[in-house]
C-alpha cells in the first residue's frame, strides 16, 4: 500500500512536503511534542515513528520491533504510548498546515465547499454499550479535490454548517441534516452561498407574505415535475431568511427506491409513515442562496450532485487510509491515532487516482 512507503522508500519526501526537518523539530517543540532528545534523538523520527504505530496492522510492540529492525530507534512500547500521547496537538499543527498548503483556487471564481462528518466508533465495552464515537467534522473543496478542513470531536458535538470557517465568496454544499435557519442566515451574512437539500419537514416553510407555505401540496401540484421559486424559512431569532426553492421530481425508478427505504425506516422506528413523506419521497428538494441570473435551475441541480464526492473521499480515508476506530480508550492516544490518518490521506491525495488504478487494488476490487 501506497502509506506503507511513505514511511520507508518515500519518507524524505514527506518530510519536505511538511516543511522539512527544521520545521518539524521547531513545531514539535511549540507543541511540547518533542522537549529533548533521549532514545529518539529527533521531530522527524517521532513522526516516523507515530506513523508508523497509527497506520500500521501491529500493536505498540510490534512497532517498537520495526522501528528496531530498520535502525531509526530503540524504544520500548511504554515509551511509545507516552510519545503518542504527547503528539496530539502536533499532529492537528501538521494537519492545519497540509490543509493550509492545499488551499484550494476558486471554480467559476467560487471555491466549491462540501460539508458532512464520518464517524468511527470509540474502543472498549463501556464505549460500546454507549454507542460512543470519535466525529470527523470535515469541508472537501473543490476544483482542488482536497480536504479543506477537519476537526476532530466526540459524539456529543453536532454537525453544524457554520463549525467549518467560511471562505468569502465560497459555494457551500450539504445534506438535509445542515438545513440550520440561524446557521444558514450567519454563513450568508459571512459572504458565502449555500445548496442545502431539504426534507419537507425540515424547516416552517412561508411565503413573502409570512404565510405558510403547504410544500407537499405545491409539489404535488408541479405539473412539470421542477420548481424554482423564492420561499422564506422561519427563524428562532431575526426576520424570515430569504431563500430560493429548487424541486425536481425523481425518475420512476429512483422514486421507488426512496418510498421503500422510507417505509424501511417507519418499520424500524416503530412509527406511522404519512401520506406526505410518500409523496415528498418522489423529490429532491433544495434551497440555495445563490440567484436565479447567476445560476440557473440546471446549474443548482448539477452542483449538488457534486455532493458525491465527499462520500468518495470518506470511503477513501477508510478504505485506502484505514481508518477505523482507534485501540485503547484513552482520549491522549485515540486523538493523535486520528490525526494521523487525516494527516496521512492530505499526504496521499496527490497520488489517489494511481492507487485506485493500482493492479493490487483492482485484484482486491
Amino acid at each position: 500500500m501506497r502509506h506503507e512507503s511513505l514511511l520507508n522508500e518515500d519518507w524524505s519526501n514527506v518530510v519536505v512536503r511538511l516543511g522539512g526537518a527544521e520545521k518539524l523539530h521547531v513545531t514539535a517543540r511549540e507543541t511540547k511534542a518533542f522537549l529533548r532528545p533521549r532514545e529518539i534523538t529527533n521531530a522527524v523520527d517521532l513522526l516516523r515513528l507515530i506513523l508508523a504505530y497509527c497506520l500500521g496492522d501491529g500493536g505498540l510492540r510490534s512497532t517498537a520491533a520495526w522501528a528496531t529492525s530498520v535502525g531509526l530507534v530503540d524504544v520500548s512500547n511504554v515509551a511509545l504510548l507516552y510519545r503518542l500521547r504527547q503528539c496530539g496537538d502536533w499532529l492537528a499543527m501538521l494537519v492545519g498546515q497540509a490543509l493550509a498548503a492545499a488551499a484550494p483556487k476558486a471554480s467559476r471564481g467560487r471555491i466549491i465547499r462540501i460539508i458532512d462528518a464520518t464517524t468511527v466508533p470509540k474502543k472498549g465495552p463501556g464505549a460500546r454499550k454507549k454507542n460512543e464515537l470519535w466525529r470527523i467534522h470535515s469541508a472537501f473543496d473543490l476544483p482542488q479535490e482536497r480536504f479543506g478542513h477537519f476537526e476532530l470531536t466526540d459524539q456529543q458535538a453536532g454537525e453544524t454548517l457554520d463549525r467549518i470557517p467560511v471562505v468569502a465568496g465560497e459555494i457551500r454544499l450539504a445534506d438535509r441534516a445542515y438545513v440550520q435557519p440561524d446557521r444558514m442566515a450567519s454563513l450568508i451574512e459571512a459572504g458565502a452561498d449555500l445548496v442545502i437539500r431539504a426534507g419537507w419537514k425540515s424547516a416552517r416553510w412561508l411565503d413573502g407574505e409570512g404565510n405558510v407555505v403547504d410544500l407537499v401540496a405545491e409539489l404535488k401540484a408541479s405539473v412539470r415535475g421542477l420548481i424554482d421559486r423564492p420561499i422564506w424559512i422561519k427563524r428562532k431569532r431575526g426576520a424570515p431568511l430569504a431563500l430560493r426553492l429548487v424541486a425536481v421530481k425523481k425518475p420512476a425508478q429512483a422514486a421507488a427506491v426512496a418510498r421503500r427505504k422510507a417505509r424501511r425506516g417507519a418499520q424500524q422506528g416503530g412509527h406511522q409513515l404519512s401520506q406526505q413523506t410518500l409523496d415528498a419521497a418522489d423529490w429532491v428538494i433544495l434551497v440555495t442562496s445563490l440567484k436565479p441570473k447567476d445560476f440557473a435551475t440546471a446549474d443548482v441541480l448539477a452542483l449538488y450532485r457534486l455532493r458525491w464526492r465527499i462520500e468518495l473521499a470518506f470511503k477513501r480515508l477508510k478504505s485506502l487510509i484505514g481508518l477505523k476506530g482507534p485501540p485503547g480508550t484513552d482520549e491522549r492516544s485515540a486523538r493523535p491515532h486520528v490525526l494521523a490518518h487525516l494527516l496521512t490521506i492530505l499526504l496521499l491525495e496527490p497520488f489517489i487516482d494511481e492507487l485506485e488504478d493500482s493492479p493490487r487494488l483492482a485484484e482486491a476490487a
